[in-house]
């Protein structure tokens, strides 16, 4: 049984899992991200590897990165939350782990995990959109992993929805992921903290709105808050809307929602459900696609590299 290593790098920790060709993880662990030294993350990745290389044989190892990553799955061109600047990680990973080592960004990662083993093992095309800090995404057509000509596809939180609106860290003004992310229901909700429609959450969050979390809103809005609901709501809104428009060019069977936020469940899918149905182009005589819930949770982006790896 060929097992590999799927390593999913983040601005705050590395987690890796070893994996069976049928995605399972057999064994996982996880240490802290030295995100802003190069060197030391490629360390970490390194150790880390090693010792769960010390009790499986690992054949090969897949890393998912939160960044551009070249057409070659070799070279780490730019990562926002993390040091990295045109470095060859392939090189130096195998130098380190002497084994062979692929690339690849996180969200395709994640994508690849959801198509093979999670919500889209039934389809042929499918689009992952991960709701978390910002908005990512991921692309299957054919039964392959969409890249692009230079590997930067299907980065769907930088679509610009609003002409001249919000600052984006990307630099552009308006883009989904700052309407459509944790981060913008973050935002809205601290802004609106001292309505009376919020009171519940400000006192959850001890009176202070800086101390207002996404999971704080989610788990009012399971217990029915309207103003934790409103939000979840909104955040949904721009979200179908994004992926009406991206139906429009790429029509896929099945697009599935991951990252954190989608921990809020159908009080998340059904408002992007519903936007979606209100904006999809020739609704009344097209076939509708399935939108899902992910099944993987944040094992997706390590079963996924692992599988790349593999193949």
């Amino acid at each position: 049984m060929t097992l590999t290593c799927g390593v999913d790098v983040g601005g705050t920790k590395i987690a890796g899992a070893v994996v069976d060709p049928d995605g399972r993880v057999l064994e996982e662990h996880r240490v802290e991200s030295p995100a802003t030294d190069t060197d030391a993350i490629e360390d970490a990745i390194a150790d880390l590897v090693t010792e769960l290389g010390s009790r499986h044989r690992i054949e090969g190892v897949g890393v998912g990165a939160a960044g551009y990553i070249s057409a070659s799955r070799s070279v780490v061109m730019f990562a926002p939350n993390l040091a990295w600047r045109d470095v060859d990680l392939k090189a130096e990973l195998e130098e380190r782990v002497h084994v062979p080592v692929v690339v690849e960004n996180d969200a395709n990662s994640a994508a690849w995990g959801e198509f093979r083993f999670g919500a889209a093992a039934d389809a042929d095309e499918m689009l992952l959109v991960t709701v978390g800090t910002g908005v990512g995404g991921g692309l299957v057509l054919h039964g392959e992993l969409f890249r692009g000509s230079f590997g930067a596809a299907a980065e769907i939180g930088h679509l610009r929805v609003v002409p001249g609106g919000r600052l984006c860290g990307c630099g552009n003004l308006g883009c989904l992921e700052q309407y459509g992310s944790g981060s913008a229901l973050v935002r809205s909700a601290r802004d609106a903290s001292h309505t009376p429609e919020a009171a519940a959450l400000l006192a959850a969050a001890g009176g202070d709105p800086k101390r207002i979390t996404g999971p704080m809103i989610t788990e009012l809005a399971q217990a029915g808050d309207a103003f934790a609901l409103a939000g979840l709501a909104e955040i949904g809104r721009w979200l179908g809307e994004g992926i009406a428009s991206l139906t429009a060019v790429l029509d896929p069977a099945v697009v599935v929602i991951g990252g954190g936020v989608s921990d809020a469940g159908d009080l998340l899918l059904d408002p992007i459900r519903e936007a979606f149905g209100q904006q999809l182009t020739g609704r009344d005589h097209r076939p509708v696609l399935e939108i899902r819930a992910a099944t993987l949770g944040n094992r997706a982006g390590m079963i996924g590299a692992a599988d790349l790896a593999r193949r």
